[in-house]
């Protein structure tokens, strides 16, 4: 790995575009020819050396953006989506993918908005006739899918609202929690803090300036409620001016990014990142310990692991993901390589789905995707109460790892045993496009390979894949 040519036409283009500068003044910059700029910006050339070092010195540039996981992202998401029976060719080589996904990622986003809104189309032919009627109708993609998107390409960070929530946390009074901080910021702009017996978790009623929590949550939760309320009252003009840059299609999608953007403030409000990113390798990225010295819940410090990709300041990359006793994915983000399937639920074969099986236990797992990526996977059960006895108890699963190469700096993967081949879980994104040929575990055929059935023999499977 460490003699792997670079290729990063797409990230030199995005930054020179940053930078507005031409190819000529851009070149001269980084001491290289124009000729040999525009081959390494088509990705015709690797990046060499002194131009990794002249992005560094002459531009500040995080070098490690260079090798982000866009790339294996869109591959990733293109796999997929060409797995969709409506494609019926061959499908693209690997090579090509990667080729399309390096030299002209905004192309290949336009490619998966087109299948996504084929593909909401398509599952909305039942109810087509009355959208046609209708004057408005218009195919749009989802707005909470529109929305993950935006995060998940941010590597799910975003610095200027990260920065922020991290003034607000080093501004606190000498003992102060982070409730009453927020509490004294909000009276400071009219507004006025209950706590009910309600079962609204947070409602604020803008005429009055009352905020009302809910005394049903457990004080983590009202905290982080605070907090996003803290964020949408003294925060709005950051937030709008973020969304601005979006662009997003639709007025839901906006206020939903809005909302998620507040709850991003109020996790790196309670979680300040130099803090944080200190106490998680002090402590070997142990969850509870985590938890209890920042007031906050597993889920909140799982997912809070998952955005540490500022520049130059990087923790370890993980990927996070919540799951719900169905097996849909309902929060994903991954800031490695391990992708998501963007449709249907995941590899059943990984253990978050164990974790309701043993609740109150942290799961281990080292798993190997079939591209030959290994991963620690650490999961475990998470319990939301109603509030009372009449009221539904939630149940989801957190997914929390990385690549295995992290794993001894978690405290978790202590023991086990990393350098065994056989040590590994074969696990894949979904079976559509899974090309494992014996999987026990597989529920659809691959659509990415022929099958042959012979009724006098019978395997793991009922069919044979060519």
């Amino acid at each position: 790995m460490a003699n792997q040519k670079l290729y990063a036409g797409a990230k030199l283009r995005e930054l020179r575009g940053r930078l507005s500068l031409t190819q000529k003044e851009f070149a001269e910059k980084l001491g290289v020819s124009l000729p040999y700029l525009n081959q390494m910006e088509n990705n015709n050339r690797p990046v060499s050396t002194s131009v990794v070092l002249g992005l560094a010195q002459e531009f500040g540039f995080d070098v490690t953006e260079l090798q982000s996981g866009d790339e294996a992202r869109l591959v990733g998401d293109m796999r997929e989506a060409l797995a969709d029976p409506v494609f019926t060719g061959p499908a693209p080589a690997l090579a090509d993918l990667r080729l399309a996904a390096s030299n002209a990622p905004s192309l290949v986003r336009a490619f998966l908005d087109l299948h996504t809104a084929y593909r909401q189309s398509h599952e909305r032919l039942a109810s087509l006739d009355e959208a046609l009627g209708r004057e408005d109708a218009r195919l749009q993609p989802s707005p909470w899918e529109e929305v993950r998107d935006f995060f998940h390409y941010c590597d799910n960070y975003i610095d200027a609202v990260d920065r922020s929530a991290e003034r607000f946390a080093s501004q606190r009074k000498p003992g102060e929690t982070m409730a009453k901080a927020a509490i004294r910021v909000l009276e400071s702009h009219q507004v006025t803090t209950v706590l009910a017996d309600t079962n609204v978790v947070r409602q604020f009623n803008p005429a009055t300036g009352q905020l009302t929590i809910s005394k049903q949550t457990n004080p983590a939760s009202q905290t982080f409620q605070l907090l996003i309320q803290l964020a949408l009252t003294t925060q709005a003009p950051l937030l709008n001016a973020t969304l601005d840059l979006a662009r997003f299609q639709s007025v839901e999608a906006r206020s939903i990014a809005k909302v998620g953007l507040a709850n991003y403030f109020a996790g790196a409000a309670l979680m300040p990142y130099a803090t944080f990113l200190a106490a998680a390798q002090d402590t070997r990225h142990d969850l509870e310990v985590l938890a209890a010295r920042f007031g906050a819940s597993l889920e909140q410090v799982a997912h809070r692991l998952s955005t540490m990709q500022r520049p130059a300041a990087k923790g370890i990359p993980f990927f996070f993901v919540r799951v719900d006793q169905a097996g849909t994915i309902t929060k994903r983000h991954s800031a490695t390589t391990l992708q998501f399937a963007r449709y249907g639920g995941a590899c059943p074969l990984w253990n978050v789905h164990q974790a309701f099986e043993t609740p109150g236990q942290f799961l281990r797992q080292l798993a190997e995707t079939p591209d030959g990526e290994r991963y620690f996977c650490l999961a475990r059960d998470v319990s939301k109460s109603g509030g009372a006895y009449h009221l539904p108890t939630r149940r989801y699963a957190i997914g929390l790892g990385c690549e295995v190469r992290h794993a001894r700096a978690l405290v978790y993967a202590d023991h086990m045993e990393i350098d065994a081949a056989d040590a590994y879980a074969p696990i894949g994104i979904s079976c559509r496009i899974c090309e494992r040929r014996n999987c026990h575990q597989r529920s659809v055929p691959p659509l990415e390979r022929k099958l042959r059935v012979d009724p006098d023999t019978r395997g793991v499977l009922p069919y044979q894949l060519d």
